[in-house]
């Protein structure tokens, strides 16, 4: 299936979120507190977001898509006074973990609920499951800092043994190969990897086992498998490790190589020419992506083997994980307010601009049309 849109840019200026005060709300349970938000809540227009709802959404998860949740939840709050959003950039695995404990009204991850993770979610989510949203998606670049190398070529078999700690030197054959014109250090290779369990470690080493299996004996995982390497926190903490160790390497979502000026890997697919880390590059990678999810999940899968001209594989789909039914009465008006927002063509046309890439046409329609329908 083929999607494609364009998007209006609209430049919006970023900011720090302030976000006060500490109640937790769960996002679904059995009982039903009839009060809630809808009964005091209402709907008002503030531009084109619909306000439903008040009080204070906490979720968590994906630290690949917190540069869009910043922007999101500000402009979102600027238009909806009542309403305070709490996402913690904590990672896909502990977003997950908490929206599974009932913590969260929501989470955010790099790769969808596992089918055992599905069973447990209806624990907690009374009548119903957790089922994936898209909502955005995005090249994984692969930032490197090495002095005096200002343009980089790699394909997935030397990016495999760097990162399996096979190939420890810059000038390394393999590299230099890949390079002819580059003036490559002998300088030991800082290989960073994400610490804690990540969607995007997990994108990552499905593309290194699709693309480079017989140099890549490991499989895909949230968690980092290899024993070498060195790892950091986040992706704000392997982003900030490579942009202040010479030598250094990692994977990170290109809006952080984008805020840290960072120089991205150019990737040889098997295409014409290398393919640079782009989120239009990115969007041709994602318009392969086949639904697998039934029902209202819209779980994705990726190619990340592809070989098209100019699309870029080593990409995400960041879902936001939420009940199709049976969510909490105080969170659910608010929620679905939120949703529908960042699904919108409002909230979807100002992601290019971070370096992300916005969900395909009918995609977002079907997100939309799945929003309004939870219950």
């Amino acid at each position: 299936m083929k999607l494609q849109r364009k998007n209006r840019l609209r430049t919006v200026a970023l900011g720090a979120i302030a976000v006060s005060g500490a109640l937790v709300l769960t996002a679904c349970g059995s009982d039903d507190n009839g009060g809630g938000a809808g009964g005091n809540g209402s709907t008002k227009a503030a531009g084109n977001i619909k306000c439903e709802g008040k009080g204070q959404l906490l979720a968590s998860g994906s630290s690949a898509q917190k540069n869009a949740m910043d922007l999101w939840v500000k402009n979102f709050s600027q238009a909806c006074k009542d309403i305070q959003i709490n996402y913690k950039a904590t990672g896909s695995g502990a977003g997950i973990q908490e929206f599974l404990q009932g913590k969260t009204a929501f989470a955010g991850s790099d790769s969808a609920l596992k089918p055992e993770e599905v069973t447990k979610s209806k624990e907690i989510v009374k009548g119903g499951q957790g089922i994936n949203l898209p909502l955005l998606g995005g090249p994984i670049a692969i930032g490197y800092n090495v002095p005096g190398v200002d343009s980089l070529v790699l394909d997935a078999d030397t990016l495999a043994k760097i990162f399996d700690d096979k190939i420890q030197k810059w000038n390394d054959e393999a590299i230099k190969k890949l390079n002819p014109d580059a003036k490559l250090p002998d300088l030991k290779i800082q290989a960073f990897h994400r610490s804690d369990e990540s969607g995007t470690t997990d994108n990552f080493t499905k593309y290194l086992k699709a693309a480079a299996d017989k140099s890549w004996p490991y499989e895909a995982s949230k968690a980092w498998k290899p024993k070498g390497g060195q790892g950091a926190d986040g992706s704000s903490g392997v982003s900030s490790q490579v942009k202040q160790t010479p030598g250094a390497i990692s994977y990170f979502e290109l809006s952080y190589a984008t805020a840290n000026s960072i120089k991205t890997v150019k990737l040889n697919t098997g295409a014409k020419a290398p393919v640079e880390a782009t989120s239009d590059n990115a969007s041709k990678a994602i318009a392969e992506a086949k639904i697998t999810g039934t029902g209202k999940d819209l779980a994705l899968k990726l190619n990340y083997n592809t070989k098209a001209e100019g699309a870029y594989p080593i990409t995400l789909v960041t879902y936001e994980i939420v009940g199709d039914k049976g969510n909490k009465a105080e969170t659910l008006p608010a929620t679905k307010s939120f949703l529908t927002y960042i699904a919108s063509e409002d909230g979807q046309s100002v992601l290019k601009d971070l370096g992300y890439a916005p969900l395909p046409a009918e995609i977002a329609k079907k997100v939309r049309e799945t929003i309004a329908t939870l219950s």
